[in-house]
């Protein structure tokens, strides 16, 4: 499946590049995300025409992400869960939990721009969590699990 890029997609390519994709993904993600549009010539001519309205847009969205960026520079975020003596978490903390703590302590994150490469945090400790907030911008943030005040 041939497709022009609305935007820059990761380990996809650039805002106007032509690529080709599975249709899967082109038809069920990048399409309906916005990211792309089917590589007709209709769809060609129609992007060149508003190539630069598509080159602001996106040219807005990395300068939000970055200022976002500067903000989450060496933060760190304190989240008390209910614990066994031993450091195991009852429950779990996720992506949702983080996100809220983040927004809580004046940082505004979506739990989609949270990263948990080996999954939810099941024990206390100390943890380097990444926001990624766009493909260009990324962001190492510290999330200390401690146990609750019994």
């Amino acid at each position: 499946m041939d497709l022009i890029l609305l935007q820059r997609v990761t380990n996809l390519g650039n805002l106007g590049d032509k690529v080709s994709v599975k249709p899967g993904y082109g038809r069920n993600f990048l399409v309906p995300q916005g990211k792309a549009v089917p590589a007709t010539a209709a769809n060609l001519a129609e992007f060149e025409a508003k190539r630069a309205d598509y080159e602001a847009k996106a040219q807005a969205i990395a300068d939000e992400a970055q200022s976002r960026l500067a903000k989450l520079e060496g933060a760190s975020v304190t989240i008390y869960a209910n614990a066994s003596t031993e450091g195991k978490l009852y429950g779990s903390v996720g992506p949702r939990d983080i996100a809220e703590a983040l927004t809580k302590a004046g940082t505004p994150v979506n739990k989609s721009e949270v990263v948990l490469g080996e999954g939810p945090l099941r024990n206390t400790g100390e943890f380097e969590i990444t926001i990624h907030l766009h493909a260009d911008a990324e962001a190492t943030v510290k999330v200390v699990v401690e146990p609750e005040a019994a």
